[in-house]
This record gives structure tokens, C-alpha cells and sequence, in this order.
């Protein structure tokens, strides 16, 4: 049964789609997750086979995201690419300084812009919402710079009404826990590297097998683990602690915490 919405959300859905309509044809940056995911659906409604999905490919984007993204659009039938991203080539990436997040959406987006131009699209979009203006978010000058459109943002969408509208729409994701980057669970100036990158992508799979909804690994160091989850999932956590405990330490962590406040947005932008 198909979930019900009020006019004026229903109307701005109805806006999206008109606006979509009007650019033609369209590249969309497409993670897989709430925001990218309700975007596509609706600019394939609005545009039909001038839609375009594309994943970045890198050691900071796992598996599990990337196949998502693949099979929803298969089962939508909607084009989809992916582009090789690493952002541990760029150049100061690795070394995680606070401006990282600009670095990697410019190096990503000027290679979808590469590709728009080269089969004649005219746009390239990305997911962001109006939530996505309250926290500290370099990427979003980057997309800026770089006039890639934003048009959940354009039509004022919150995160909030994406959900609601992605229930209306019976989309799997209109629950899915936020997701950032592997890249976001280190310290600001830590150094970022594929073997690190592993072990979070592998701890963060562990507690998910354990079935917690929204779960952070973030890295302090080459060796500690501090654990963010919903406050009331600790329980989960602590039922579990040993067999967490021993994946951990075979994943490289000599020390493994849990935060007590639990999981936040954007918890490492809390010392800037």
C-alpha cells in the first residue's frame, strides 16, 4: 500500500519533477544512498532515457554501497557508469587536511563534467539537501565552483521530506541509515590509506552484520577504534562485545571503544 502524502509535499515532488524536465538531459552523481537515490528516481520519471547514474569507484566508497547503487538501477533501468575516483591520489588528500571533502568532489565532479561534455549532456546534479547547509561541508563549495546543480536543494527539500516522499514512492532506501565516505571517520590531519581504509569498511560491516541500524568506526591512530552508534543499540554492542572485540583486533585495532554519546553527523568537525 502506497504511503500517503500532504498536498503541499505532494506539490513540491510535482516542482522537482517539472524542474528536472526543464534541463533536458542529466548526469547525477549517484551513491546509492536517501538523498542521490529519490533524485534519480524522479529525474528518470521526469526524463526518461536522458537520465545518466554514475558511481565513483574508489578504496573510500565500499563494495556493498556500489553494488546498491548498481542493482537499483538495473532493476529501474536506468543507464549507469562507473568512474575510477582515488582520492588517495590527489595531491594533500592523504594527508586529511579539514578542506579534504573540497579536494575530492572537485577532482570528482570535473571528471563527470569530462564525461557530460563528452556525450553531449546537458547538466551534471548531485543529492544534497537543505539539512546538508547546517554542518561543516567543504564539498559543497566545490560543487559550487564547479556549478553543478543541486536540485533538491533548488526546490527545498529536506531530509525529512526525501524519506517521506521515498516511502511514497515504495523506494528501499526511503529508511536507509545516513552514509559519508570511509574517508570522514579519520581525524583532520591523520594520515588516510588504503590499509586503513579497510579496516574501517570491514568494522563497520561487522556491526551491521549484528544488525545496527546507523554505526561509525572512526580511527584514532594507526590502532584505535571508537564505536558510534544509536544510543538505544548499546545494548547490542554490549551483548556482543566479545565476538566485536576479538574481529576487531584481527582487523588491526589494538584498542576498541564505544563513544558514549553515541552516533552524530559530522562528529570529527566537532573540534573546528
Amino acid at each position: 500500500m502506497q504511503e500517503e502524502i500532504n498536498i503541499e509535499l505532494k506539490n513540491k515532488y510535482e516542482k522537482l519533477k517539472e524542474y528536472l524536465k526543464s534541463l533536458k538531459s542529466l548526469v547525477i552523481a549517484f551513491s546509492g544512498g536517501v538523498d542521490s537515490t529519490f533524485l534519480l528516481k524522479v529525474a528518470k520519471e521526469a526524463l526518461g532515457e536522458n537520465v545518466v547514474a554514475v558511481t565513483a569507484k574508489s578504496a573510500s566508497f565500499p563494495d556493498r554501497e556500489r553494488k546498491e547503487a548498481e542493482n537499483f538501477c538495473k532493476n529501474e533501468d536506468i543507464k549507469y557508469i562507473q568512474l575510477v575516483s582515488e582520492e588517495l591520489q590527489i595531491e594533500g588528500f592523504s594527508h586529511n587536511p579539514k578542506n579534504r571533502c573540497y579536494l575530492c568532489k572537485k577532482e570528482l565532479f570535473n571528471k563527470i563534467l569530462d564525461y557530460a561534455q563528452k556525450e553531449n549532456i546537458s547538466y551534471v546534479a548531485e543529492g544534497s539537501n537543505l539539512d546538508d547547509n547546517g554542518d561543516y561541508r567543504p564539498g559543497l563549495q566545490a560543487i559550487k565552483e564547479l556549478e553543478i546543480l543541486s536540485p533538491l536543494r533548488h526546490i527545498g527539500f529536506t531530509k525529512e521530506e526525501i524519506r517521506s516522499l521515498s516511502k511514497y514512492l515504495n523506494l528501499p532506501t526511503w529508511n536507509k541509515p545516513s552514509f559519508a565516505c570511509l574517508a570522514s571517520r579519520f581525524v583532520y590531519g591523520e594520515i588516510i590509506n588504503e590499509k586503513k581504509l579497510s579496516m574501517v569498511d570491514r568494522a563497520e560491516q561487522i556491526l551491521l552484520n549484528f544488525g545496527l541500524h546507523q554505526v561509525r568506526v572512526r580511527i584514532h591512530g594507526e590502532n584505535l577504534a571508537r564505536i558510534e552508534v544509536m544510543p538505544d543499540e548499546f545494548d547490542i554492542i554490549l551483548k556482543n562485545r566479545d565476538e566485536i572485540y576479538t574481529k576487531f583486533k584481527s582487523f588491526g585495532f589494538d584498542y576498541i571503544t564505544m563513544d558514549l554519546k553515541g552516533y552524530r553527523t559530522g562528529s570529527m568537525n566537532e573540534v573546528i
